[in-house]
């Protein structure tokens, strides 16, 4: 399959502006041939005014017919082999097993959602029927579900050139539900973005959707995002990334005419907290595990563990050595971007300044290759790190900070200086979690997943996952990016007032053409009416 390097406005290929650029390969730092030509204002309007036309065909596509189409993807995505795996190797330095796994992870991640299409209950639909005799006032009929929303606007990450971009975690649930997709192709991995958007058209066209129902540009700058967030067709938008593009983003929404929400994932330092009992019987093997967590994948997860605390007690002086040996021997490992790479070691060097901080290991190892991270772990006392917001916010890469409080109550003041998180950590015995009540509900009031006795990274696609958080980790902590639910983003609910059940949509029909499970007048079931 060959690269374009154009943008897709729905089924064609577009190159209409004169300003491009190329992949850049950070474990090389060299550039690959490719041009990818950045989108233009002209094209930009011509995309949403197509998704605008799209959507009032696509949101009346039977859900089938959608999940078809999500399954279609999934094939066409395997279908590119493994150009697709070498060329995210290229452009992102990610190795080849880790891309594996994440483009099997997106491909569970649309099927999930064509499963969730084809058995159809997760519209909510609700049914009220009319009691004209009721006294003094007749209550109507009155029928209720999900619908979706229109054209939302999808930004790829750095850090996922799958799970989190073309065909990720936004642009699976929004198509789910009924929604036209405009990808804003992250300039990391245009290569990987353009074989995916192939396949994803190459899906739609298969499978007979209309024409705009997924599009994608390109630009290495601003202006192209920008112009599709306020652009009036656009009515929501997914975002995984900076503190800095969220809220821009967010800001840029809520200033339109007509706001509109913004999904934004924008970090976090997911606090791993261990109480005295866990640290003093598993000194060794934490030290290990956290050395694992902090390093893998150079740190570019949103999960990475950045800060983890502790008290001065039995156990403390082997789990160090223990950290401190394991992370020494942690290897190099090559960072997305050469600007990634340059920030990492900014704020870990402004870190390392800090008063009172004290830098506990470095890794030794170096691999072969540009733009190499050094996982690196510090300490600070529970006292300075509670006076110095300055350590509280994330760094990006294979960093974190080990929090050695004077007992349990210092602890409990430094994790309530910390603002929402994607996760936190709690290592505890039974016995302490109920000993410890307020730092366990802290740590879960500050929180989207609350994990025990075990690391933030790795997060399951599952329908219990919720992947989101307090703000500021998310925009809106009542929402995921994975699992089923992340769909909710992307719809609305809509009533129904007496209309004929022939002209209601299928799910809310008496007889249940769909067979699905429904509240009817406060009962659930899926028989019919």
């Amino acid at each position: 399959m060959e690269i374009k390097g154009k943008n897709y406005i729905g089924y064609s290929l577009s190159s209409q502006g004169e300003r491009t650029f190329q992949s850049y390969v950070p474990a090389k730092d060299t550039f690959l041939p490719e041009n990818f030509h950045k989108a233009t204002a002209e094209e930009v309007e011509q995309t949403m005014l197509l998704a605008n036309k799209a959507f009032g065909e696509y949101a009346k596509t039977p859900a089938a017919k959608r999940a078809d189409f999500l399954i279609a993807i999934t094939e066409e995505i395997m279908a590119v082999g493994d150009i697709l795996l070498e060329r995210a190797n290229l452009e992102t330095g990610l190795p080849v097993a880790r891309l594996q796994g994440e483009r099997a992870r997106t491909i569970n991640q649309l099927t999930q959602f064509a499963e969730l299409l084809r058995e159809g209950s997760w519209v909510d639909a609700s049914i009220d029927t009319a009691l004209p005799d009721r006294s003094p006032v007749p209550k109507p009929d009155i029928r209720k579900m999900l619908v979706p929303i229109g054209p939302v606007i999808v930004f790829g990450s750095s850090n996922f050139p799958f799970a989190y971009s073309v065909a990720g975690v936004d642009t699976g649930p929004a198509l789910a539900a009924g929604n036209p997709v405009i990808v804003k192709a992250h300039a990391a991995h245009p290569g990987v973005s353009d074989l995916t958007a192939q396949a994803i058209v190459k899906a739609a066209q298969r499978t007979g959707m209309p024409d705009g129902v997924f599009s994608m540009l390109y630009d290495d700058g601003f202006e192209v995002g920008s112009a599709l967030v306020k652009h009036p067709a656009s009515k929501a938008v997914g975002f995984t990334g900076s503190m800095k593009g969220g809220m821009a983003l967010f800001k840029m929404a809520q200033e339109r005419e007509e706001p509109i929400a913004v999904f934004a994932e924008m970090g976090s330092v997911n606090p791993i907290v261990v109480l005295p009992k866990y640290l003093e019987h598993n000194a060794l093997e934490l030290g290990k595990t956290l050395a694992g967590s902090v390093s893998l994948g150079a740190g570019q997860f949103c999960t990475n563990p950045g800060l983890v605390f502790v008290t001065k007690t039995q156990g403390l002086i082997a789990f160090i050595d223990s950290y401190k040996t394991e992370i020494l021997k942690t290897t190099s490992a090559t960072m997305l971007t050469a600007g990634i790479c340059k920030n990492y070691y900014k704020l870990r060097d402004h870190a390392f300044e800090q008063q009172d901080v004290n830098v506990l290991a470095v890794s030794e190892q170096m691999s072969d290759g540009e733009n190499q991270a050094q996982a690196s772990i510090a300490t600070v006392s529970g006292e300075s790190f509670i006076a110095n917001p300055k350590l509280h916010e994330e760094i990006f890469g294979p960093f974190s900070l080990l929090v050695i409080c004077e007992n349990t109550q210092e602890m409990l003041e430094a994790i309530s200086s910390l603002k929402g998180q994607l996760t936190c950590s709690l290592m505890a015995e039974e016995s302490e979690v109920e000993a410890y009540a307020g730092i366990v509900n802290k740590l879960a009031k500050i929180s989207g997943r609350f994990i025990l006795n075990g690391v933030p990274t790795g997060v399951e696609v599952c329908p219990s996952m919720h992947h989101g958080g307090p703000f500021p980790a998310t925009a809106d902590a009542r929402f995921t990016s994975v699992g089923r639910d992340s769909i909710l983003r992307f719809v609305r609910p809509q009533s129904f007032q007496g209309w004929p059940d022939a002209l209601l949509p299928d799910e809310l029909k008496n007889g249940n053409p769909l067979g699905i499970f429904r509240l009817v007048n406060n009962q659930f079931s899926n028989d019919a009416i």
